[in-house]
């Protein structure tokens, strides 16, 4: 059975971006994409068709995504598809068996849509809210022409609840804990995600500009010309001098600088998932995240870390009474990831698109 994944761009790294390079190579199957600036630097072997590049302005940046996968037609090449992200669903209408690997509904058109709008100039409001509405329209009957949705926790099953009204399986994003060891509980704490405003970094800093004894390493980049480009450069000229800022890093230089970090600390809005958060426990050290969305699926609050209330006195708490001691979270870490290993996934994704194919 030839496969093939439809995934919206690699214009950064993230976990996106390595779930669907993992599951490509456990299904053999090819990425169809837009933008390719980031898969390079993945250092993948898996095959990967652009059918172009994306308007870097946002939302052309999405509305030029989504117009590539409505037109693309590669119904004649493979026997299942695959589709990933958001935009790329698109493509669904012509491309059956299908089935969509959801990481979120899109979030600007539903829970955070009044987040993203007070964001907006005065100029760029009416724009905004005239693209929510009809992409949006467009988006919910191309997730009517979904077959099969899988999504990755329990949060997003329940969005699709509201947002669709689809029922979806549940299989968590994949972590190769095998890859990730303890050096060590080193004098500084580790932070690691794009720098989009939903991932609250802001808040991050202004936790370790009130300990000014801790160390913060911000790991992660941005897609250049999307919204976060302003965000970045804001909170860059905010910086307090015991946070530094990593860019992106290749997967070896992460992988090193978990095995050496103190800590891991996580901050953003009702987050889907959460990689991360594994990654950090699978290297044996603790993790302070605030209490909502996928970090309650993942972290044991008291036995793995801590999931606080997402203000600067709750998060300063957390990371003081983990600095205490993060050695002796380390067994509970290593133990927990054990459940979000890539054997797991790759196992009932595969079991999954068997059965799928042969309907």
């Amino acid at each position: 059975m030839k496969i093939a994944i439809f995934h919206d761009y690699f214009g950064a790294i993230g976990g996106g971006e390595r779930v669907v390079l993992e599951m490509a190579r456990i299904l053999d199957a090819d990425i169809i994409t837009t933008d390719t600036d980031a898969v390079t630097k993945l250092d993948s072997s898996v095959h990967v068709i652009s059918i172009g590049k994306t308007v870097k302005i946002p939302p052309f940046k999405q509305i030029s995504a989504t117009a590539r996968f409505f037109m693309c037609d590669f119904s004649d090449r493979y026997d299942f598809f695959i589709c990933t992200g958001n935009w790329s669903i698109a493509a669904a209408h012509r491309h059956h068996p299908n089935l969509w690997y959801c990481y979120t509904p899109v979030r600007a058109f539903y829970d955070l849509y009044q987040t993203f709008l007070s964001r907006q100039g005065m100029l760029t409001r009416q724009v905004f809210r005239f693209w929510v509405i009809f992409h949006r329209r467009f988006m919910e009957r191309s997730v009517r022409q979904i077959d099969t949705i899988v999504v990755i926790s329990r949060n997003v099953q329940k969005r699709i609840r509201v947002y669709h009204q689809r029922d979806a399986e549940v299989i968590y994003p994949p972590v190769n804990t095998s890859l990730y060891r303890c050096a060590g509980f080193g004098d500084f704490w580790l932070s690691v995600n794009r720098l989009y405003p939903e991932k609250r970094v802001e808040l991050q800093m202004e936790v370790f500009r009130q300990l000014p004894e801790e160390r913060l390493i911000i790991v992660g980049g941005y897609a250049q010309g999307d919204h976060a480009s302003r965000y970045a450069e804001q909170i860059s000229h905010d910086q307090p001098p015991n946070v530094s800022f990593r860019g992106e890093v290749s997967e070896e230089e992460l992988r090193d600088l978990y095995s050496r970090c103190k800590a891991h600390i996580c901050t953003a809005i009702d987050e889907d998932y959460g990689l991360t958060p594994i990654e950090a426990m699978a290297s044996g050290k603790p993790v302070v995240a605030v209490k909502e969305g996928g970090y309650r699926e993942t972290v044991l609050d008291g036995a793995t870390g801590y999931l606080v209330d997402a203000d600067v006195p709750s998060l300063v708490d957390a990371v003081k009474r983990v600095s205490e001691d993060p050695g002796r979270f380390r067994d509970a870490c290593i133990e927990r990831s054990k459940f979000f290993d890539v054997s797991t996934f790759d196992e009932k994704m595969q079991t999954l698109v068997r059965i799928l194919g042969k309907r």
